[in-house]
């Protein structure tokens, strides 16, 4: 009976763990986006509607052949 609850919960660390954040473009405000869709509209603090997605800090390198 623990197993599916375990599971679960694991489900949810990792949906948790990648939660998508956005930051507002006038005052840098950072959002995430369930906060966003709570809200009736998209819409800062400080007014402004224009948000940009935060990506994290890696840099990935490709090959060239």
């Amino acid at each position: 009976m623990s197993e599916p609850i375990q599971e679960n919960n694991q489900r949810e660390e990792k949906q948790a763990s990648f939660s998508v954040f956005y930051a507002c473009m006038r005052c840098g405000t950072k959002v995430s986006q369930s906060e966003l869709t709570r809200l009736p509209e998209i819409k800062c603090i400080c007014g402004f509607r224009v948000f940009t997605k935060v990506r994290p800090p890696v840099v990935k390198t490709i090959k060239a052949f």
